[in-house]
């Protein structure tokens, strides 16, 4: 198990909450934790699964190009320009494109298992992106739920 979170990664805990982040939150970039030997503050470091699903949603919610000056203009996905749009079988099929191509990207991410596209049936602005993963050489596929909103102004 160590060696699995190991191959993993580690990173700084940027986004608040993996199961239902929907946006990067700028301005409150960065999770702290209590040391529990000392009771100071820390910087919050994710590793395993969830560091891998957070680097995906950070992919997902960045517009592809915005690193490029930075040397990355791959990093990141279309899925902003799917903002404002209706959410319609054609839309949420882009969703699934650009979300495909993100992962095309990530050099974790082996195999695409799955990947669905749904309307949220509480919120007409929203759609979920489900997606399956076969990450590095690991047999336990990753599940990941990714809400996205088309709508600016819906869930927030």
């Amino acid at each position: 198990m160590a060696e699995r979170a190991q191959r993993l990664g580690r990173d700084l805990q940027l986004l608040r909450n993996l199961e239902r982040q929907h946006s990067r939150d700028v301005g409150r970039d960065l999770a702290t934790r209590r040391r529990a030997e000392t009771g100071g503050l820390d910087l919050a470091l994710l590793e395993g699964a969830d560091n891998i699903a957070q680097a995906l949603l950070l992919r997902f919610l960045t517009p592809q190009g915005e690193l490029a000056p930075l040397g990355h203009p791959r990093y990141g996905s279309r899925l902003h320009e799917l903002i404002g749009e209706p959410n319609t079988e054609t839309n949420r099929n882009r969703a699934k494109l650009y979300t495909l191509q993100a992962l095309a990207e990530e050099p974790r991410v082996e195999e695409v298992i799955s990947a669905r596209v749904r309307q949220n049936a509480a919120d007409r602005g929203r759609v979920d992106i489900a997606l399956e993963l076969r990450v590095l050489t690991q047999s336990t596929p990753l599940n990941l739920v990714f809400p996205f909103f088309l709508d600016e102004g819906s869930g927030r």
